[in-house]
């Protein structure tokens, strides 16, 4: 019983994650045609989630955490439109390097892992259901 426990307990971790990486995705989609205000302004940044793997010394496991929400450096986009407030000398306005097919697909695979590790769980707690049965 105590393996199907720890199952849970990594598939719950696995969960957290995925969660987290699904709220960066979503504040990068609901930012991704935001432009900035003025000239001197730099348009939303795209944020990427790294994990990283970390010993729960209660559990005796490594469990998946997100390590960083770091800033995605690569370049802006550029858009002409030389009547907007924040645009060049050249009539360019940069915008967000986020790419919306990118994120939904990112998207997709955080909800897949998020539903595998659900069903995980899901089948871990009829397992448990079961022992506890044998054992009436």
């Amino acid at each position: 019983m105590d393996d199907i426990i720890r199952t849970m307990r990594i598939s719950g971790a696995g969960m957290r994650t995925q969660g987290q990486r699904l709220r960066v995705i979503a504040q990068n989609l609901a930012n991704a045609n935001s432009l900035p205000t003025d000239a001197n302004a730099t348009p939303y940044r795209r944020k990427i989630v790294t994990f990283k793997n970390e010993f729960d010394k209660a559990m005796g496991l490594d469990m998946v955490r997100v390590h960083k929400v770091r800033p995605d450096m690569s370049e802006f986009g550029k858009r002409f439109d030389p009547n907007h407030p924040a645009a060049d000398a050249d009539g360019y306005v940069l915008t967000p390097n986020v790419n919306s097919l990118i994120e939904m697909t990112d998207m997709r695979e955080a909800q897949r892992s998020y539903e595998a590790n659900l069903n995980v769980i899901k089948t871990s707690k009829t397992m448990l259901n079961s022992a506890i049965e044998v054992l009436r």
